[in-house]
């Protein structure tokens, strides 16, 4: 069973950020997901943090994001698959695309390219009908 009293002291220390981190479209930041109720996407540590793709930045405090793993899905409409560090394969969980507060956001690690991009992209607006 998940202990979310943990998350909870740690989602209030993430709610009194005061400055929120500047960010852009293509960035991989690791972000504080938190824990969170069945199969969505959890944050992992003491931090409860994850890498997290930034799709789409509509101001300075929201964006869509999509987590990321190291546990690589083959041939899934659902994930995709790209390296944004040398010799690590990491997917994007693309049913788990979320709206997300930037005082979630903690340190940037990363980019994809914009071939990656525009691929994942592409395979996300592919799953809506």
């Amino acid at each position: 069973m998940k202990d979310f009293k943990e998350w909870g002291e740690k989602k209030t220390s993430v709610e009194k950020i005061e400055h929120r981190p500047f960010f852009h479209e293509k960035e991989i930041w690791v972000c504080h997901l938190g824990l969170n109720i069945g199969f969505e996407q959890d944050g992992k540590g003491e931090d409860f943090v994850r890498p997290i793709v930034i799709i789409k930045k509509f101001n300075n405090q929201i964006f869509w994001g999509i987590p990321l793993t190291k546990s690589v899905k083959r041939e899934s409409p659902y994930y995709f698959n790209f390296s944004f560090t040398p010799e690590i394969l990491s997917s994007a969980i693309l049913s788990q695309i979320k709206l997300t507060d930037s005082k979630r956001l903690g340190r940037m690690i990363g980019r994809i390219s914009q071939k990656d991009f525009s691929e994942l992209t592409k395979k996300l607006k592919d799953l809506i009908p």
